[in-house]
């Protein structure tokens, strides 16, 4: 290692990578006669040419030496890196990152991260929110939460809990609509759209009828969050899950105009895992926390909805 010319073996790395003297020297924002200069020093210590002199050559021809010496460097290069990378990223024992929508996040589990911080006042709990399904190990998240159809493969799965759909709206919208109980009043109202194909109002109206509701009609909405917002606002009637609308149930923000009648979704959000992801001892204590959350969640309070 003593021996070894670090800085022109990584300048050539570089040019085999960007396939140019510039562009390396770009990547690497030094200037090109930086780059040329590693590239002769490095050629003269291994007494071979990397490079085939070809006049009026307009890219770069690696010789069969210089081809083995990029691919290698190159590959040892990257796995420095990411080497790098992973030891400064480890994340102290007690630290969690929790992977999820930003539906969940918003409207399930940053409202119980109080009571977790006074249980669990020695574990840093942190979240972070992406809509797309994304490994966690790409996240360096030590759990995700997803909702969906798992198991997914090539991960760590436990289904967390189940939930289910049923209508909400505002209750000024409600009034205002003549305090609708009858699910034959939708054939008049607007309707708010989940583009989670897991909560669309065919399930419901298949399910509560009138199936004959044009679903191609309303307004739709990237995440569970936004529709349940929008109904909040007045803005139509929402088909929402109720792990995420209960807390609107409760604050009277929403209501269920047509009472208990709903669809049920069996496993809708899961635990999930990179496979044989190493358990640092906080780990397992968000897990227990996760799953006596869902046990412990209520039926959110009835609003009637009949005329007061």
């Amino acid at each position: 290692m003593r021996d070894l010319p670090l800085n022109a073996l990584r300048s050539f790395a570089a040019v085999y990578e960007t396939g140019g003297v510039r562009p390396a020297g770009r990547q690497l924002d030094v200037t090109h006669s930086s780059i040329s200069r590693h590239l002769n020093e490095l050629e003269k210590w291994l007494g071979i040419a990397l490079f085939e002199r070809r006049e009026r050559a307009r890219s770069l021809v690696f010789t069969p030496q210089g081809e083995a010496l990029g691919r290698a460097g190159l590959e040892s290069f990257q796995m420095l890196v990411k080497a790098v990378k992973s030891v400064r990223e480890t994340p102290r024992r007690n630290a969690v990152l929790i992977s999820t929508t930003p539906s969940v996040a918003a409207l399930w589990l940053l409202p119980r991260l109080p009571a977790f911080q006074r249980a669990y006042p020695w574990i840093e709990l942190s979240v972070v929110a992406e809509q797309k399904l994304i490994d966690p190990a790409e996240q360096a998240a030590d759990i995700a939460i997803r909702m969906g159809k798992g198991p997914w493969p090539g991960l760590d799965c436990e289904a967390l809990m189940d939930d289910e759909l049923y209508p909400v709206m505002s209750r000024a919208l409600w009034e205002n609509s003549g305090k609708p109980t009858d699910p034959k009043a939708l054939a008049h109202m607007r309707l708010l759209h989940d583009r989670d194909p897991n909560a669309s109002w065919t399930l419901w109206l298949s399910a509560h009828g009138p199936a004959s509701i044009d679903t191609r009609l309303g307004p739709r909405f990237a995440s569970s969050d936004l529709v349940i917002r929008a109904a909040a606002q007045g803005l139509g009637v929402a088909l929402a899950r109720g792990r995420l609308a209960a807390d609107d149930i409760v604050a009277g923000t929403l209501m269920k105009p047509f009472g208990d009648l709903k669809v049920r979704l069996p496993k809708a959000y899961w635990i999930v895992r990179p496979a044989s992801a190493p358990d640092r001892v906080a780990v397992p204590a968000v897990i227990t926390w996760l799953k006596s959350q869902a046990l412990s969640s209520q039926a959110p309070v009835q609003i009637e909805s009949s005329a007061d």
